[in-house]
């Protein structure tokens, strides 16, 4: 199992040069990768092929694009270029998004969000893989005039997906390389998430999917205090339904439920917990919501599970 975090969220935007020195401080650690949530600010394949290039040896991955607003051609240019620009070392995440801000925000209807999903993942992934598309569905079209491929995007692209309700885990299953579940804590992952996804790719003859958790959590002697933020920044998740799922699937009574709060041997032991779920890899978010010094703790103990 890997472990990793995030460096830019939709909450909270750093400069460039920041969040490449923080990056270098994750690897550091010891710490295999550092994932960038996608808003209406900064562009995450972007930032992630910045951060690629000037940190060597440090997985990067976005986490997740919504695919309302998005076409397959362009997120390919764009996940193909970050592939390039770190040598190898891209990871694409798409999620679904949510009704209001695909409604809000690009003023689209947000209808048949499953069936949309299917379609995109259908015709990304020959882009990713050979830079030539010719699908024609019943909400999108790409095709390729001439190649789409990138010099240098090579191994192809990994394609995740921000899944956790039994339609987009079957589809996610089918034809992604796995998931990116938020809040699903390990009873959820290991009773119905993990489950779903693997049947899925089992039965169309695809390799296990890889299980990227990410979870909420610091390392801190503070642990009532920072649980308190945690419920404020957290609170907004629970209005939307597959969050809501997710946490009472987890047996939570809230978001902040799932945060993972305490002190070095708490926050190991809940780490061992998600891997025996069935996570492959473990992504810790709201690493700073104690502050600095709470966040480089938490970095330090993650960089130590990493290397064993």
């Amino acid at each position: 199992m890997t472990l990793g975090v995030t460096l830019a969220s939709t909450s909270r935007q750093l400069p460039i040069d920041d969040t490449v020195r923080l990056a270098r401080e994750a690897r550091d650690a010891g710490l295999h990768s550092a994932w960038f949530g996608q808003s209406f600010a900064y562009d995450s394949p972007s930032l992630a092929a910045i951060v690629g290039r000037e940190v060597p040896g440090l997985q990067v991955g976005t986490s997740a694009i919504p695919v309302f607003g998005r076409h397959p051609l362009l997120v390919s240019s764009q996940a193909q270029t970050a592939q390039a620009a770190t040598g190898g070392r891209y990871h694409l995440g798409l999620a679904l998004g949510t009704r209001h801000l695909t409604e809000t925000g690009f003023g689209l209807p947000y209808e048949r969000p499953i069936g949309l999903l299917r379609e995109f993942l259908t015709a990304l992934r020959p882009l990713l893989e050979t830079g030539e598309a010719d699908f024609h569905g019943e909400l999108l079209t790409a095709t390729t005039p001439y190649s789409a491929a990138v010099p240098g995007a090579r191994p192809t692209v990994p394609v995740l997906v921000a899944a956790m309700g039994p339609q987009a885990l079957r589809v996610s299953g089918e034809l992604a390389d796995g998931i990116l579940p938020f809040l699903a804590g390990p009873r959820a992952l290991a009773e119905h998430v993990v489950p779903a996804v693997t049947a899925a790719a089992e039965a169309a003859g695809r390799p296990a999917p890889r299980i990227v958790a990410l979870v909420p959590g610091v390392v801190t002697a503070d642990a009532e205090g920072v649980r308190e933020k945690a419920a404020e920044a957290l609170a907004l998740y629970e209005r939307i339904p597959s969050y809501r799922r997710a946490i009472e699937l987890s047996g939570a009574d809230g978001a902040a439920g799932l945060a993972v709060i305490g002190d070095e041997e708490v926050v190991a032991a809940e780490v061992r917990r998600y891997g025996e779920a069935g996570a492959t890899e473990v992504v810790f978010t709201s690493t700073d919501l104690g502050g600095e010094d709470d966040r480089r703790r938490t970095w330090k103990l993650l960089g130590e599970l990493a290397r064993g």
